[in-house]
């Protein structure tokens, strides 16, 4: 008879720590294993009350478990950048305001199932920025998935000749956050209309999605390019809406002035 991690016995060796220890990593408690193997090698415990000292070991596991939940949160959203809204450089002018961003920055607009458009030019910093509020959406605990329009809509179509469509919106729809980023680069055509219509109404007034275009939305109406699906999606996404409009030249562009400046000094 096999056993594992949580069936097999309690180990019988003497040291009771070392028992201790294996318990804790057997039940995944490795954040206070951590913490208890810390204490071991020092004076921690020896200064502190029985109850001070359990105490420190479960918020040191708690740590552990929201930074792994964090972790885990991130990585499976698949962002395009390793952004942060510390990062945001406010110094460039391109429209943004920081006021703006820093109510965006508290997430109700996520908890409200309000969506954000951000729009602009190529290299303005719009998918920066949609990344940005994501990292810290993950940092809240709220799942999140970030996704290229254009490959997302043709992976979705590929899921269709399949026939395992419905699971993989469901795997969309179970984020809290959607991060659509260059959306209406090219007009939609007559497969994808139904199925970003099916992403909206599925989020409809629950959940919320960011846009990144380098479209105005006022020109949205034609890139989706059926009136009928068109009247639909932009009544669902638009009125609940938050905008940024990115204006100027493009940061990738500024960003290299700037680098071949500092080399010709």
């Amino acid at each position: 008879m096999t056993t594992n991690d949580k069936t097999a016995p309690v180990s019988q060796q003497p040291d009771q720590n070392a028992i201790s220890l294996d318990l804790m990593n057997r039940m995944k408690m490795h954040g206070m294993a951590e913490a208890f193997r810390e204490s071991l090698a020092g004076t921690t415990a020896q200064a502190m009350t029985p109850d001070s000292f359990l105490s420190m070991l479960l918020s040191r596991e708690w740590d552990y478990r929201a930074q792994a939940a964090v972790t885990r949160l991130t990585k499976n959203a698949s962002f395009r950048y390793k952004a942060y809204l510390e990062e945001i450089d406010y110094t460039v002018s391109r429209g943004l305001d920081r006021n703006q961003m820093e109510r965006l920055a508290t997430l109700d607009f996520i908890r409200n199932g309000q969506n954000l458009f951000i729009t602009g030019s190529a290299g303005t910093g719009k998918s920066f920025l949609a990344c940005a509020l994501g990292h810290e959406a993950c940092k809240r605990g709220i799942r999140t998935l970030y996704a290229n329009a254009a490959k997302l809509l043709g992976l979705l179509k590929v899921a269709k000749v399949k026939n395992c469509l419905e699971a993989e919106l469901k795997k969309i729809e179970r984020c809290q956050l959607l991060i659509l980023d260059d959306l209406f680069l090219v007009q939609l055509d007559a497969k994808e209309r139904p199925i970003l219509l099916d992403i909206i109404e599925d989020r409809h007034e629950r959940k919320s999605i960011i846009i990144t275009s380098q479209y105005p939305s006022s020109s949205w109406y034609d890139m989706v390019g059926d009136p009928t699906v068109a009247d639909a999606i932009l009544d669902r996404i638009v009125h609940s809406a938050h905008s940024i409009e990115l204006t100027g030249e493009s940061m990738r562009k500024l960003k290299a002035k700037k680098g071949l400046k500092q080399q010709l000094r």
